[in-house]
């Protein structure tokens, strides 16, 4: 009898793990380009929530999560392009955290994902154009559209006293909906926008870009380019030419690297980034500190987000496949259901696999509002001393 018990129970181990599977999960981020010091922070995020689901041992029968990056450049959307189609085709994912930037991200789930059926969330592609692209049901984003960064931006610059500055912006679907989106709330509240300009990234010398932005004048200059690219060109002419000295940052500006560049010669200057405030962050900061890398870097929390909002959403389906578990995910995102923190992810899967419902606040609020997209917190930052300061949250 106690032979046939134990028979019984290795069936029942044999049974319980036979739907396991390796689960690939695509990174689609710019390692290189013009956001390549965002982009390491970004995919240990991702990681960070993957291993996390996979040491449980509680998604679908015991299945494992494996990374598979792959290089968008952020800037190059044909790169972009031929990335996904190496991470669907050839190394098989069932879902992609990416794209970075929204151009690439644009043609990525235009060209390769949604012929493929294939979910994709970013974490940081921003430009309101994807807030009614046709994407299937498949596209999903955590962080705020432009439209809502524009009214942002212009809230903070009137605060400051400052109605009048000039623009530039990088040449691509991000810098032109982001620059269209402020200037319009920027004019709305009774401010003045000199001029609204674009530059190209690669170049060696903005000094010409500068000449015509100073010439239109203005009491600070809105950058809203790339750190590792154009915008930092265009704050270094300048500043050696002194067409400038007060800047605004939004989000492709703000993180470490803007200090390292600059430090001191940008003091004075301000801007802002998605990032939330209170439990979910903290708790990320510590789960990252921990894990080895910098949480507060920028969009790192939100790549977490991403990567945990697919694994959640796959096992509420009880499926990998995107066609089933793309329509969970706004399920998981929202109420009702009990609130679900970073680290908590263990937690998730427990209350899903009894039959329960989650809401998934993790590290950075998270809200799905119509389109899939994440309602969004910003946070207000300034330099001072050679360093960025938290200055609060709208």
């Amino acid at each position: 009898m106690k032979k046939l018990l134990l028979a019984s129970a290795a069936g029942a181990l044999i049974a319980g793990s036979a739907g396991a599977e390796d689960i690939k999960l695509g990174i689609s981020l710019g390692f290189t380009g013009p956001l390549e010091s965002m982009a390491p922070d970004m995919a240990n995020g991702a990681e960070l929530a993957m291993k996390e689901v996979t040491e449980s041992g509680l998604l679908l029968d015991g299945s494992t999560v494996t990374a598979v990056q792959g290089d968008s450049t952020c800037a190059d959307a044909a790169a972009a392009v031929a990335t996904v189609e190496r991470l669907i085709s050839a190394e098989g994912v069932k879902g992609i955290i990416g794209g970075m930037c929204s151009g690439e991200t644009i043609a990525s789930l235009e060209n390769v994902a949604k012929p493929n059926g294939i979910v994709m969330i970013s974490p940081s592609a921003t430009s309101p154009a994807l807030s009614d692209i046709e994407d299937n049901g498949l596209f999903f984003r955590t962080s705020p559209s432009d439209a809502r960064q524009g009214q942002v931006m212009a809230d903070i610059i009137m605060s400051r006293g400052i109605d009048t500055v000039a623009v530039t912006y990088t040449n691509n679907d991000y810098g032109k909906g982001l620059a269209d989106s402020f200037q319009a709330a920027f004019e709305a509240a009774g401010g003045t926008v000199t001029v609204n300009a674009a530059h190209d990234d690669g170049k060696a010398d903005y000094s010409a870009e500068v000449a015509a932005l100073a010439s239109a004048g203005g009491d600070a200059l809105v950058v809203a380019g790339y750190v590792d690219q154009g915008g930092s060109g265009v704050v270094r002419a300048s500043l050696d030419t002194g067409a400038f000295d007060t800047f605004v940052f939004p989000d492709g500006m703000v993180g470490n690297q803007l200090v390292e560049n600059f430090g001191s010669e940008i003091d004075g200057s301000f801007g802002q980034n998605p990032a939330a405030e209170g439990e979910g962050r903290d708790t990320y900061l510590k789960l990252a500190e921990e894990a080895g890398f910098d949480g507060s870097g920028a969009f790192s929390a939100e790549a977490y987000d991403a990567a945990a909002l697919i694994m959640l959403s796959m096992a509420a389906a009880g499926s990998s496949d995107p066609a089933e578990y793309k329509e969970k995910v706004m399920d998981i995102a929202n109420e009702p259901g009990e609130e679900i923190m970073p680290g908590e992810l263990v937690k998730a899967l427990e209350i899903i696999n009894g039959g329960g419902d989650v809401d998934y606040v993790g590290a950075t609020s998270v809200d799905f509002v119509g389109g899939g997209e994440s309602a969004g917190i910003y946070r207000e930052v300034a330099f001072t001393d050679g360093k960025m300061e938290i200055v609060g949250y709208r």
